[in-house]
C-alpha cells in the first residue's frame, strides 16, 4: 500500500517541486526530499492522507513558503563587525584563527558515514556548487541539503561536547 502510494505521488511531487523549488530560491530536489520528509512522517503517526494528491500539493506549498521565510531571514554580513578587519593580521588572531580551522578539520574527519566527505567539499576553497559536489560524492543533487543538514548536526554535536569538555 505504501509502496504503491509513494509510487503513484512520485510524478506529481516531481512537476510540484519544480514549479515551486525556484521561485522560493531552493531545489527541485530538496523540496521533493522534504516533502518526501513529511508524507513518511505523517504516515508513521496518522496513515496515509484521505485526498493523497491534495495533500502532497499542500505540503509542497507549505515546504516552498518555510524555504522563502529562511531565505528571507537569512542575510550575509556587509562588512565585518567592527574592530575585527583592524586587527585580522595580527600574528594572534592568525594563530588563533588556524587553530580553530585545524579543530574544525580534525572534528569532520571523526564524522560518520560519508559526512567527512560532503564537509570536506563544502569547506573546500574551490568553492564547489552542488552539483559539482554532488557529481564528486556520486550522490544525486537533491540529497545534497538534507545530507549536509544531518552532517552539520553530528559536527554542531561533536564540538559542542569537546567545548563542553574542554
Amino acid at each position: 500500500m505504501t509502496h504503491d502510494l509513494l509510487t503513484s505521488l512520485r510524478p506529481l511531487l516531481t512537476a510540484e517541486a519544480s514549479a515551486e523549488a525556484y521561485a522560493c530560491g531552493t531545489e527541485p530536489g530538496d523540496l521533493e526530499q522534504a516533502v518526501w520528509l513529511r508524507l513518511l512522517e505523517r504516515l508513521a503517526s496518522e496513515g496515509p492522507p484521505p485526498d493523497p494528491h491534495r495533500w502532497l500539493r499542500g505540503a509542497v506549498r507549505t515546504e516552498a513558503r518555510r524555504t522563502r521565510r529562511a531565505a528571507r531571514n537569512e542575510r550575509p554580513y556587509g562588512r565585518e563587525p567592527a574592530g575585527v578587519a583592524e586587527y585580522a593580521h595580527e600574528p594572534e588572531r592568525l594563530a588563533l584563527a588556524a587553530a580553530r580551522q585545524r579543530a574544525l578539520r580534525e572534528a569532520v574527519r571523526r564524522l560518520p558515514g560519508r559526512c567527512p566527505r560532503l564537509m570536506e567539499a563544502l569547506l573546500s576553497p574551490r568553492d564547489l556548487t552542488y552539483r559539482e559536489i554532488a557529481g564528486e560524492l556520486g550522490m544525486s543533487q537533491g540529497s545534497l541539503g538534507p545530507e549536509r543538514s544531518r552532517c552539520l548536526g553530528c559536527l554542531r554535536r561533536l564540538l559542542t561536547a569537546e567545548v563542553a569538555v574542554g
